[in-house]
């Protein structure tokens, strides 16, 4: 968005610590909000929309992944199936790739997050290289497939280029499907480097941050010579997700994973944790201490078998989280939410487990969610003030999940009876990217993807 400032009236806001009706926010014309101001009525000069709310930020995707959904769940002949058998199917399936499917599929996926109620994306990027490790002419071609991508989606783009340099703890060499995310630290600086460039060139909100993938795949002095040479910027990381990766890093280190972290690197608030799964007690009293944000990602976890979050006592801990689509198999930030709660209910045989007593559950992931996610991302966003990028959805109170509810009900409603379908506008940083419910480019961008789809299934 830009030119002159624009106006949008909601009949109901969450705006600061409430709810307020009858609201008018105007837009500057870089797509800031300017002023939130109480109206008796709509006018002619202001779009209207029954309930306006904060937008989400999803904080960690792997959008090449979303092609693959529907591949990966058939039971496998060697056995017990785990995250580890699924990566195998992934890394070959990723081998088939070429850059115009990554950015056709990238595309798609944005535009299925902005239709989702999700306003703004951290895309955790380590497919770099061509099928066999070789670079592409351009470094950063693939990071430049993702800007473009976001750029013509509206979406907000945080772009996290992600540091992979080793198969494991013990540094022993890539291999495989691995071969695609490979460098050493000095071709990974560069590539960061024009990454960036790429991702300041989307849009005005645009923001770069950096993402070693894990501490089996990046050693340890690396990882403190890309804490120290990126300081200003977001610094995401995988994390205590899986219980053999902590193992490993046991059996090398003398610790669990995220105690090591914890002990080495100065986790603070520009960290994101990807995961999180498997911490004990005493790291999930750590990690919600250090301001760092836990990155959930319910819906691939449960899809990964991953296992459960310690969701209730890090949120008692006082522990900040956001939520993110991972692999993309499905992309809703309500149903990451419900997943989250669900998640907690079925293990502790209990019911309403991540709001305070008399509390709107709904309503305590959804602002837990939009604070954490938009600190993960370095991005101005979480709410509807002056100053802030207008990241903003609607929702149609004629939805069925929505019908007859008002206030905090309407956020139950949606995460706990709705899905997409009720999100009926969208805006990111004032761009109003969907619009009755569809993104405004969603034929052609839908067109392309399909194409793209159906040559790559022929390879599968």
């Amino acid at each position: 968005m830009s030119g002159a400032s624009k106006s949008v009236f909601a009949r109901k806001a969450l705006v600061g610590d409430g709810w307020e009706d009858n609201v008018r926010i105007t837009i500057d014309g870089a797509g800031r909000i300017s002023s939130v101001e109480p109206q008796t009525a709509a006018d002619s000069n202001a779009y209207t929309v029954d309930v306006l709310l904060p937008a989400q930020s999803n904080l960690h995707s792997h959008t090449f992944q979303r092609a693959m959904a529907g591949l990966s769940e058939a039971r496998s002949p060697a056995g017990r199936d785990s995250f580890w058998t699924w990566r195998e199917i992934m890394y070959r399936f990723l081998d088939i790739l070429d850059p115009d499917d990554i950015e056709a599929i990238a595309a798609f996926a944005f535009v299925e997050m902005l239709e989702s109620g999700y306003g703004s994306v951290a895309e955790f990027h380590y497919v770099h290289h061509q099928p066999g490790g070789q670079p592409y002419a351009n470094l950063a071609e693939l990071s430049e497939r993702i800007a473009a991508a976001a750029n013509a989606t509206g979406i907000g783009l945080t772009l996290l280029p992600v540091a992979y340099a080793q198969g494991g703890v013990d540094g022993r060499a890539l291999a495989g499907g691995q071969l695609r995310f490979g460098n050493d630290l000095e071709r990974y600086v560069r590539l960061a480097q024009l990454a960036e460039k790429s991702a300041r060139k989307v849009s005005q909100d645009a923001g770069f941050g950096v993402a070693p993938h894990s501490i089996r795949a990046v050693n340890e002095r690396d990882l403190k010579t890309l804490e120290q040479r990126f300081q200003a910027m977001p610094f995401h990381i995988h994390i205590a997700e899986q219980i053999p990766e902590i193992e490993e890093v046991q059996a090398a280190y003398g610790q669990r994973s995220m105690s090591w972290l914890l002990d080495h690197l100065p986790v603070n608030q520009r960290w994101c944790l990807i995961h999180s799964t498997h911490m004990t007690a005493e790291e999930t009293n750590r990690v919600a201490a250090s301001g760092a944000v836990a990155g959930l990602c319910p819906v691939t976890e449960a899809n990964l078998g991953d296992g459960i979050f310690n969701g209730v006592n890090y949120l008692n801990a006082g522990g900040r989280f956001g939520t993110g689509s991972d692999s993309n198999i499905r992309i809703s930030p309500s149903e990451e939410l419900r997943q989250l709660e669900y998640s907690q209910r079925l293990r502790d045989v209990s019911r309403v487990t991540l709001s305070a007593t008399g509390k709107s559950c709904g309503r305590t992931l959804y602002d837990a969610s939009l604070a954490g996610g938009a600190q993960a991302l370095g991005r101005e966003s979480g709410s509807l003030a002056p100053g802030q990028w207008a990241d903003m959805i609607a929702l149609d109170v004629e939805n069925a999940a929505l019908f007859g509810l008002e206030y905090d009900r309407l956020l139950d409603g949606w995460i706990f009876a709705g899905d997409r379908q009720a999100v009926s506008d969208v805006w990111s940083a004032g761009r109003h990217v969907v619009h009755e419910g569809r993104h405004r480019d969603r034929n052609a961008i839908f067109a392309t993807y399909k194409t793209r789809l159906a040559s790559i299934l022929e390879k599968v």
